[in-house]
């Protein structure tokens, strides 16, 4: 496993900012605590192509929500290829995908207009919707940290799983090989009737670019 200083120096010939493990012990036992079968947060988005979408939308389906920048090298490494492998096989098995892009506006990943429009057709991929977070308020409402940060919604609605993509915490593509998904894993357990073996992992990644002034205001 990577060290985090290790972590840090690739990050900086990367997206100039330390790649984490999210530390916060906080908000990671908040996530954890979230996987245990509470009621996933309800929110409203407007997709790529303006479209209002709610979570309350996919009642009765199995639901993954992926935060993602197009701009972190963790997001790039799993955009290699097995991200969009995992969301197009999960989506034929009628899984309802939605990648959600909380950066806020002038920071790194932050999408609008065309750009957001063909996000899917520039990555070749397989996500139910590209959803815009610019507020920030749907990844806090999540307690999202990094990108990618994952979340498995049951069909009643309850989150089933939290946290990290897999327990490689790099940005090496190499890494895939062997890696452990713990998403794959968590529907297959899931479609097969079978508690989740691992509902929390902690989340790695770039940090999500969120709106600190809105933070701020919002805590005023």
């Amino acid at each position: 496993m990577l060290t985090i200083a290790a972590a840090s120096a690739l990050l900086l010939a990367g997206c100039g900012q330390p790649a984490e493990q999210a530390k916060d012990q906080a908000p990671a036992k908040k996530a954890a605590d979230a996987a245990g079968g509470q009621a996933a947060p309800a929110f409203t988005l407007a997709n790529a192509e303006g479209q209002q979408i709610s979570l309350a939308d996919f009642r009765g389906k199995t639901v993954v929500l992926e935060w993602s920048n197009e701009g972190c090298p963790y997001v790039k490494k799993h955009y290699s290829g097995a991200m969009q492998k995992l969301q197009k096989e999960a989506v034929a098995d009628g899984v309802v995908w939605l990648t959600i892009i909380s950066s806020a506006p002038g920071e790194q990943g932050f999408v609008e207009g065309e750009s957001a429009k063909n996000w899917k057709q520039r990555f070749d991929a397989g996500f139910t919707h590209l959803l815009l977070d610019p507020t920030g308020a749907t990844g806090r409402a999540y307690g999202a940290k990094t990108t990618p940060d994952m979340r498995v919604i049951d069909g009643e609605g309850r989150i089933i799983y939290a946290g990290g993509i897999d327990d490689k915490p790099t940005n090496k593509v190499e890494d895939l090989a062997d890696a452990k998904n713990y998403v794959r894993a968590a529907l297959d357990e899931h479609a097969a009737g079978k508690p989740v073996t691992t509902a929390f992992a902690q989340p790695y990644g770039c940090s999500i670019k969120y709106d600190e002034r809105d933070a701020a205001a919002a805590k005023s």
